[in-house]
């Protein structure tokens, strides 16, 4: 079989040493495919060639980004299954013109092929699995996650061009599960199939090191204070949408006011034609508080998608790169301390099998398995250096994202004044009813002044 274009250079080490790394390592998933690497293809042949200039530099903008795709992600009505209820969702994506229903555990399985196939990546988490009793709103507020998920997946350049993406969002088949599956089987993840992997630390700068650890307190930073904003923006939002529901009950009770049909007692009769002109004044009330209601509910609303979600999206991708450094130092980097210790003590077997003169076939093994050891050791060390690689992409994907701050503000700005000039206008046009409540044959009340009527006395 032909190798794979990045195979030249540390795919041949990897392909003998990777299995010996890894022999302590944490076993892969069951239900996962284990790619062989002796067997691997790529069933895009012209992924991942190499740029022009520098291929380290990004030169994307937010919109190109948000340009790749936007994906749909609705809720369909709950079936009954043979024990329990299932939800699904409808995904539909732009770009791929295609609508197809999802199960939460086919975006756990897409999810888990991604992090097989780019380990190195940003690759945003899911939301928790449904518990016992789950009421809507919880289903709600998964089915917003997965949207952020797919989005951030969608438009991210190496997943976008993926063949996983496009099964997930277009193929139509009975069992999506299996065919991605199926579609990771003997491809081997982004480093063996990197033509530039074997290279990369030729791309990455000399103080690579000091500017991963500035990047990953900056987004540290940078996370803390916007979960902090995202958290006030949500409270702004849920207060509009319960000063909706005072205002809506509010006008309701003044209805309920001006309805009631209690007879006055015979000691009030000389005022009952003010009383029913005041009822039948408060009852028309209750239109424009139904309307402010609406207004306020909207504004409401428009916050939590055009703000809240925003924030959220954003507060996804700074944390899927937070995970993603703890992948790496967790994950290449233990292993390859792992690797240099173990070369380490088959050093020390060889030097005092020499001394005890130990029968040669069993000195020999073991320099065999100190040359694989030193092979394996090799690839780590390449694996660290296109972590590293990844982590300065990803960072640089992040900057690209920061803008969108300031489309967050502008919306929060224009709903704020959107919403505060609607109200007012249903207030103006409610002030001149007040003039029925203080209306009367003996009544000798005016409407109270606002402030621009005159000047305050005071």
């Amino acid at each position: 079989m032909d190798r794979l274009p990045g195979e030249a250079g540390a795919a041949p080490v990897a392909a003998a040493a990777e299995a010996e790394a890894d022999e302590e390592a944490d076993p892969p998933a069951a239900d996962l495919p284990t790619p062989q690497v002796s067997e691997r293809r790529d069933p895009h042949p012209t992924r991942m060639q190499m740029p022009q200039g520098n291929p380290l530099l990004l030169s994307y903008t937010l919109q190109e980004l948000l340009a790749r795709d936007t994906v749909q992600v609705e809720l369909i009505p709950e079936k009954k299954g043979l024990f329990l209820k299932h939800v699904e969702y409808e995904v539909s994506s732009q770009r791929f013109k295609s609508s197809v229903y999802r199960r939460y555990n086919d975006f756990v399985v897409f999810h888990e092929m991604l992090l097989q196939k780019f380990p190195y990546r940003m690759v945003p988490a899911l939301p928790p699995k449904r518990v016992l009793g789950a009421d809507r709103e919880f289903i709600e507020a998964r089915r917003r996650a997965l949207r952020r998920f797919i989005n951030l997946v969608a438009r991210h350049p190496p997943f976008s061009e993926d063949v996983a993406l496009r099964l997930f969002l277009s193929f139509s088949g009975p069992d999506v599960q299996n065919k991605l599956k199926e579609s990771a089987q003997c491809v081997g993840d982004e480093f063996l199939n990197c033509k530039l992997a074997p290279r990369a630390k030729d791309f990455l700068p000399a103080d690579i090191q000091t500017q991963f650890a500035v990047s990953r307190e900056l987004i540290r930073n940078v996370y803390n204070s916007f979960h902090k904003l995202r958290d006030r923006a949500e409270r702004i939002a849920s207060r509009a949408i319960d000063n909706a529901a005072d205002l809506l009950i509010f006008g309701k009770e003044l209805s309920a006011l001006g309805s009631d049909t209690t007879p006055l007692p015979s000691w009030a009769s000389l005022n009952s034609s003010t009383w029913g002109s005041l009822k039948q004044a408060l009852k028309g009330l209750s239109v424009e508080f139904a309307l402010l209601a609406d207004k306020a509910a909207q504004q409401g609303k428009q916050e939590e998608n055009d703000v809240v979600e925003k924030l959220n999206l954003f507060l996804d991708l700074l944390q899927s790169y937070k995970d993603l450094c703890e992948r790496h130092e967790k994950g290449v980097l233990h292993k390859h301390q792992r690797a240099l210790h173990k070369y380490s003590l088959m050093k020390r077997q060889m030097m005092s099998a020499a001394v005890q003169s130990r029968e040669p076939d069993s000195v020999e093994q073991l320099e065999s398995r100190i040359v694989e050891q030193e092979n394996a050791i090799q690839t780590m060390e390449l694996r660290s250096y296109f972590s590293l690689y990844c982590l300065h992409q990803e960072m640089q994907l992040v900057h690209v994202y920061l803008p969108l701050t300031s489309h967050i503000l502008g919306a929060f700005v224009n709903s704020q004044i959107q919403g505060h000039k609607e109200m007012s206008k249903v207030w103006n046009d409610l002030k001149p009813k007040l003039s029925f409540l203080f209306a009367g044959p003996n009544s000798s009340l005016t409407p109270p002044r606002s402030p621009r009527d005159g000047v305050s006395p005071h």
